[in-house]
């Protein structure tokens, strides 16, 4: 297939992947937004959100890699024309994924029990452990939002959770701006003004996705099955088991970045701060490659689910060169902006610094990341995610860690050598999924 016949192809990817894209921008605005107005108020205070991110996201996504496993599921079910059916998924999805959030709460908030054993300084502990814990409450809502993300998702309307995503960061971009300096009377909260303003906003979100259910007839139809349909053993079971390896991927990747954190805070909490500047933007073009990778899931369930091997093949290679594409763009602008852009941040020289050496590094990785987070996309529309999570294990904990350590510390690279590490891990795990992609197709006839 020649590139130009697969114009009509980009579309239909991009038609599915460009709401979800717009979600993930806007999620990552407003963390970029909390990083720069949490970065003003200190670099003791942008290290200490740097560290307690960190943490709270290997458990975040861990839930959050748990409510994927819905998507394909009822993506590939989409075929049968079955309301039921798909009510039914629906059900038992936000069920596992309620009683998931409650266990990951109760775990995530020991954490703080050994938070001063990581190496950080006392300071930036004491600033962070509040802080974290405002996040860890947020986690519920959150997970509920993405259940019923992931099912619209799983139908092919990507364009509901943008509209809520949207509305939503933008009230959580004004309550951290009233919250976190005092305004309009309400009392200057500082760091913790960030996680109540990130709390609230989130226990919003579930509350509209249900408004809207409930508001459209179409929608209206699954939530009526789903409230009369029953708990499933065997669909409860299949749904733990594809959401329960994407959510351990997701964390082993996310362990090998808040682990690569903690050595930099080894180094120096100026380092810390210049990781936290840095993987802000790697995550801006990460997130747009994620939002490109579920529209790849969608497309490769429901054709999948249609039997479609030609279908399947077009849509993944489509999105492979659309990835390729943006984030050998995002590299050379990371590469030439890196003195410009961590002066939105911060105006601390030493922390300046770092930010930038590190983009450099970052351009390197990001062809690698946005390939292997579509590769996967691929692999999990067609419910394959078993074998993905222990090639992701190797790559991130048995490749990229070690390679991390020996440079920082042993080589003596500091820094730049930790970022190093996670290139090697990237480009590992690209190469892995793309073998166990190919390896699927053969047999998919």
């Amino acid at each position: 297939m020649r590139l130009t016949e697969y114009i009509p192809v980009y579309r239909k990817n991009l038609t599915l992947a460009i709401p979800v894209i717009f979600s993930q921008i806007g999620q990552v605005t407003v963390n970029l937004a909390d990083n720069i107005m949490v970065g003003h108020l200190g670099t003791t205070e942008l290290a200490a959100a740097s560290f307690a991110i960190n943490i709270f996201h290997v458990g975040m996504l861990f839930g959050l890699g748990i409510t994927l496993g819905i998507t394909p599921l009822v993506g590939q079910s989409l075929n049968s024309q079955n309301p039921s059916n798909i009510g039914s998924w629906f059900r038992n999805g936000v069920l596992v994924n309620f009683i998931a959030s409650l266990l990951l709460c109760a775990a995530m908030s020991s954490v703080v029990l050994f938070m001063n054993r990581m190496g950080q300084s006392d300071e930036v502990v004491e600033k962070a452990i509040p802080f974290y814990l405002l996040h860890v409450a947020s986690l519920i809502p959150l997970m509920l939002f993405f259940s019923f993300k992931q099912f619209f998702e799983g139908i092919g309307n990507t364009r509901i959770a943008m509209v809520i995503t949207v509305i939503i960061n933008l009230v959580n971009i004004v309550l951290n701006y009233v919250l976190i300096y005092g305004k309009y009377g309400f009392p200057e909260l500082g760091l913790n003004g960030s996680g109540y303003a990130s709390l609230i906003a989130r226990l919003i979100m579930p509350v509209i996705f249900v408004m809207v259910m409930l508001k459209r007839p179409a929608f209206r139809v699954y939530l009526t099955e789903a409230i009369h349909s029953g708990f499933e053993k065997l669909k409860i079971k299949r749904i733990i088991s594809i959401g329960l390896p994407i959510g351990l991927q997701m964390v082993i990747e996310i362990l090998a970045f808040s682990l690569g954190a903690i050595m930099l805070g080894w180094i120096s909490k100026e380092s810390l701060a210049g990781h936290q500047v840095a993987i802000s933007m790697a995550a801006m073009t990460y997130m747009i490659s994620f939002g490109l990778a579920s529209g790849t899931t969608i497309r490769v369930s429901h054709a999948f689910g249609e039997h479609n091997q030609k279908e399947v093949k077009h849509a993944i290679y489509a999105s492979l060169h659309i990835v390729i594409a943006f984030m050998s763009l995002m590299g050379i602008l990371f590469v030439l902006l890196r003195n410009q852009v961590p002066l939105l941040f911060t105006s601390d020289p030493a922390v300046i610094k770092v930010a930038a050496g590190l983009l450099v590094v970052g351009a390197f990785f990001q062809v690698f990341d946005g390939i292997q987070v579509v590769l996967l996309g691929a692999l999990r529309g067609l419910a394959d995610v078993r074998i993905p999570m222990f090639m992701a294990f190797f790559s991130y904990i048995v490749v990229s860690l070690p390679i991390s350590y020996l440079l920082a510390f042993t080589f003596n690279f500091g820094y730049s050598g930790v970022w190093i590490g996670f290139v090697f891990g990237l480009s590992t795990a690209a190469v892995l999924f793309g073998l166990r992609l190919r390896n699927q197709l053969l047999k998919f006839k």
